[in-house]
């Protein structure tokens, strides 16, 4: 229970956890690794792109180029109003320390299969069974800055960028690594979890980890909670702009949910009496509230 901190986790271990396929997708090549490797149409540009990436991940590595820190923590945690989660503080579950609000799909569907919200994968209050959750914050980005303007100095704008898509690679690597590790040893609900990385990025563990901003809880000033709750800035070097985006970018956060049901899934457009509960929910004004909401308004 309670937060957590790595401080430059080894990046040679993070690199073994790396989903390449999205890599390529950053550079408009479509496919799946290994097999684009060998595509008729881009496999040449993507066995080329792959060996300079190689190149300079190694560099990466051998000259810490980045740093990577991490924080999680674990807590408490029960579901409240249907849609919300509270966080507590420890075990007697007296004090908050974090609501986390969430939505809930509204859209049409057959009477078997609900409307989701994240909150229905905790245990309500009024059960009395007695829940956790995790959260984190991981960053592979810090030190990329000067890299960057080494690079933009000579006017070298391709390995910038390859730079920046290979920090972000790491970025999501360090997320998959530490939920591994979260789930086989530190919450310890998957302890004999035995998957390799293809399984890996198949999501074929049990449990979630959504993050604010992405379909499952598209708001992202939930970012600003989760913050303060691990003590991000502090434990991570991360920090958050005035429109909730992380630096660096190449940054991820969210929470952990271990139900063995929990999945994926995009709340899709929220009509006006969601808005309005979601405003009263977080103390804002019904304004504010279609602000930040404006991406999945139904209205």
């Amino acid at each position: 229970m309670g937060v957590h901190k790595f401080e430059a986790y080894p990046l040679d271990k993070i690199a073994e956890y790396i989903d390449w396929t999205p890599f390529f997708h950053a550079w408009e090549l479509s496919g799946r690794y290994p097999k684009i490797l060998q595509d008729e149409t881009v496999g040449e540009t993507a066995r080329s792109l792959f060996h300079d990436a190689q190149a300079m991940l190694k560099r990466i590595i051998d000259e810490k180029w980045l740093t990577a820190n991490a924080v999680f923590g674990l807590f408490p945690a029960n579901s409240v109003n249907s849609d919300d989660i509270e966080i507590y503080t420890d075990k007697t579950r007296k004090k908050v320390a974090m609501t986390w609000h969430n939505l809930r799909q509204q859209t049409r569907k057959p009477e078997d299969i609900p409307n989701y919200c994240l909150a229905d994968f905790i245990a309500p209050k009024e059960t009395g069974v007695p829940d956790y959750i995790g959260a984190f914050a991981v960053t592979a980005g810090l030190g990329i800055d000067a890299r960057i303007a080494e690079f933009e100095k000579r006017h070298d704008d391709y390995n910038a960028i390859l730079l920046k898509s290979l920090a972000d690679r790491l970025a999501e690597a360090f997320a998959e690594l530490l939920h591994a590790r979260v789930r086989r040893e530190f919450w310890g609900y998957a302890a004999d979890e035995g998957l390799d990385n293809d399984a890996l990025v198949a999501e074929q563990y049990r449990g979630i980890r959504p993050a604010p901003g992405y379909p499952a809880c598209p708001e992202h000033t939930e970012k600003g909670p989760l913050f303060e709750l691990l003590q991000a800035p502090l434990n991570t070097g991360i920090t958050l702009t005035a429109s909730y985006a992380m630096l660096p970018t190449a940054a991820v956060s969210g929470f952990y949910l271990s139900h063995p049901q929990t999945q994926y899934f995009a709340t899709g457009k929220i009509d006006r009496d969601q808005v309005a509960d979601y405003a009263r929910r977080k103390g804002w004004s019904v304004e504010e509230a279609e602000r930040w909401l404006a991406p999945v308004l139904g209205y």
